[in-house]
């Protein structure tokens, strides 16, 4: 029986392209298919997570997942990642570092379980955690065919010191934001947070959607450019960021 994206619990946001919330910690999912290629953005908070993500994608676009991004190292957006086994895997430069520097693996760990992750699952994700093979250090287009063509853009640092977007064009376009922005709730930066540089990857965020664009926040509902300016202008103002 073939369901549909609602039923499965995603949302379509143009053809061939959809976002689902994951439980828990509201974090947020994306899936661009092509023909014969799929891309999912982030991989959820855990193995098991990642897997049951892994099946819906494949389910929706009827084809295996081929490439994965990963908009920033933090657990409830990467600790999924190793259940895409082959699967080409995206991430801004420098989370290949994160990935295999061993306090930066235990801080990973450490991090999920203070927000509720079992230790179990929380050691399990971080021993199987590779770094991505593809570093993206400006802007990386990605074919996923049929005419369907990503751009994965390094706009960072902000949120974190890495981290990457993904802009699907069409009408409308969409982009995924990572926690860049966040719509469920105030922005959070924490000690790998850089804020001096947040404003101005929100810019980048704006320039590339423009007005018109769809914008997937890590958590919470899709917003609109509106919104992404008023979420930079309050960032500047909170960090005390010129407005230049």
């Amino acid at each position: 029986m073939t369901l549909t994206w609602e039923e499965l619990g995603w949302q379509r946001l143009a053809a061939g392209v959809g976002r689902c919330r994951l439980p828990v910690w509201d974090c947020t999912a994306g899936l661009v298919a092509g023909e014969g290629a799929v891309l999912v953005i982030d991989a959820g908070s855990s193995l098991a997570e990642g897997a049951r993500l892994r099946a819906q994608a494949q389910r929706l676009a009827g084809h295996r997942v081929t490439h994965l991004a990963l908009t920033h190292p933090h657990f409830d957006h990467v600790f999924g990642a190793a259940a895409f086994a082959g699967a080409e895997v995206f991430g801004a430069v420098g989370v290949d570092a994160v990935f295999t520097r061993v306090r930066d693996r235990e801080e990973l760990r450490a991090d999920a379980v203070r927000n509720g992750l079992d230790e179990g699952a929380a050691r399990e994700a971080v021993d199987a955690l590779v770094p991505p093979r593809h570093p993206v250090s400006g802007e990386w287009t990605l074919d996923l065919g049929g005419g369907r063509q990503v751009l994965l853009a390094n706009v960072g640092p902000g949120h974190t010191a890495h981290d990457l977007a993904v802009l699907v064009p069409g009408a409308p376009e969409v982009v995924f934001c990572g926690d860049l922005v966040e719509e469920s709730g105030d922005p959070q930066a924490g000690p790998d947070a850089v804020p001096a540089r947040w404003p101005a990857a929100l810019d980048r965020l704006l320039a590339l959607g423009g007005e018109k664009a769809l914008y997937v926040p890590g958590h919470g509902a899709v917003v609109d450019a509106a919104f992404v300016r008023a979420q930079r202008d309050a960032l500047a103002a909170r960090f005390g960021v010129s407005g230049d």
